[in-house]
């Protein structure tokens, strides 16, 4: 490959193309049926895939089929087959539904409207994941420019993996022989740990959803009257916390969660740790005097990657400070997310956890658990040595460094079922999800520099994939 003639090609699709594309895709809100019950009504996901399809028929390489597929009652898939030179298939994989708008955004910057900056490309979904599509085709057609051949490429963009996948298995059994066996799976829908290098995660973490509702009376009642004779519902819920987790160092107690640590990912994460040092936690926005839960990058790496963790996302029956009266509250309902080892049953967590948290609850008080979601993580397979060199030679090619392995704390459902689906496929995820870029959250950007030498590193590899295929 003429790593400088790819770099042109990219850099023009781009600038000219696939920005402009974006920006249109940003002011789109199109969020994840999860947030938007009436998707399929609103119109907002059908306006995007239409948007990507548009793009797809205009910019595909030569000979590729851009479709819609569909399914009743389900979010759509936009399929793009471009056919190779080489007996064998490459799975491309992005996602196209949003995260909701949240709260918190700078001034100047909204979710649903685009704003370039300082090489960035502000609004929620443009690097979660909307570049995915683009980048890939224009990979290929870096190829195509230089008369590289590929395998097949069989680009699948999902409308459903903000709220799980939920859909998705559904088009992968619809489509039966038609994924044909693919031994190679690139996603563009990860972290990287910086914008200097290609970074290529290595596992993902699970996810249990679930709702805890603790009731303490049948309605509230005044404080003074009933404080000290009926247990708050907080406390009861901190009660039932203290079950699963340490409120010191925030380990799960609960033991089916925790699995050993592979050595070789400990190892990955040593040495990155080594390679990002503080940024591993410098990145994040603390307020002044607040620290991390550790000042060792590699235990940070090992929680945020391997070790269960607790958030709590939600909550209801709690009025706003504003509105809060001198009242004992009949009931608090927290919305819990456990991120699970990559290679935890998720099954088996939810139920650990709801037998946990249900067992004998403090003075009789009702506790209900709804487990929302279960999903498992994933965990790579040994990376063949050719993909190794391969990765390792993009990144010094369109970066000028080598590549660096990372796990991520993050879920991407589609990557656990093809793992059980083709367990011999060889897989590159990676993604422009780097330091301050705020996927899910306020401010959310693309780093455009990151996205066009990403770019160049999927052709890489697809040349080299189809090198040691011919």
């Amino acid at each position: 490959m003429d790593h400088q003639k790819a770099r042109a090609l990219i850099d023009s699709a781009w600038d000219q193309s696939i920005i402009l594309a974006l920006q249109d895709y940003i002011r789109i809100p199109n969020k994840s049926p999860n947030f938007d019950a009436d998707w399929e009504a609103n119109g907002h996901m059908e306006a995007a895939v239409q948007l990507m399809r548009g793009w797809c028929e205009a910019n595909a390489p030569e000979g590729a089929q851009v479709e819609i597929l569909r399914l009743p009652g389900r979010t759509p898939v936009l399929l793009v087959d471009v056919p190779g030179q080489v007996d064998d298939c490459v799975l491309m994989y992005g996602h196209l539904d949003k995260q909701p708008e949240f709260t918190g955004w700078s001034n100047g910057l909204e979710p649903w409207t685009p704003v370039l900056r300082d090489g960035k490309l502000y609004g929620r979904g443009g690097a979660d994941d909307g570049y995915a599509v683009f980048a890939s085709l224009t990979a290929i057609r870096a190829l195509r420019d230089q008369g590289i051949p590929h395998a097949r490429c069989l680009v699948l963009i999902e409308a459903c993996e903000e709220s799980g996948s939920f859909d998705l298995v559904h088009y992968l059994d619809a489509l039966g022989d038609r994924l044909g066996t693919p031994t190679l799976v690139v996603c563009l829908d990860a972290e990287c740990g910086n914008y200097e290098q290609l970074w290529c995660t290595t596992s993902l973490r699970g996810n249990v959803i679930a709702t805890l509702k603790v009731e303490v009376l049948t309605e509230g009642v005044h404080s003074g009257t009933a404080s000290g004779i009926v247990p708050s519902s907080v406390r009861v819920i901190r009660e039932l916390l203290a079950r699963v987790e340490d409120a010191g160092s925030g380990a799960i107690l609960v033991e089916e969660l925790n699995v050993p640590i592979p050595r070789d990912r400990q190892v990955q994460a040593r040495a990155a740790a080594e390679a990002l040092g503080s940024a591993v936690f410098e990145k994040f926005p603390f307020p002044p005097g607040m620290r991390p839960v550790s000042n060792d990058p590699y235990e940070l790496l090992l929680n945020n990657t391997w070790r269960p963790t607790l958030c709590v996302t939600g909550a209801d029956g709690i009025p706003a400070s504003s509105d809060a009266g001198n009242t004992l509250r009949p009931q608090t309902t927290l919305v819990l997310s456990f991120r699970l080892p990559p290679t935890m049953d998720p099954k088996k967590a939810a139920s650990a956890l709801s037998e946990t948290l249900m067992r004998d609850p403090p003075y009789g008080a009702r506790v209900t658990v709804d487990m929302e979601s279960a999903m498992g993580g994933w965990n790579a397979p040994t990376i063949a040595p050719w993909l190794e060199e391969s990765m390792h030679a993009a990144s010094r090619a369109f970066f000028g460094r080598d590549a660096m392995y990372m796990g991520t704390g993050g879920s991407i459902p589609f990557m656990g079922m093809l793992g059980e689906k083709f367990p011999k496929t060889q897989f590159l995820v990676t993604g422009v999800l780097g330091p301050q870029s705020n996927a899910h959250g306020p401010n959310e950007f693309l780093h455009i520099a990151t996205g066009k030498h990403l770019t160049g590193c999927v052709a890489r590899v697809l040349a080299d994939h189809a090198a040691r295929n011919k």
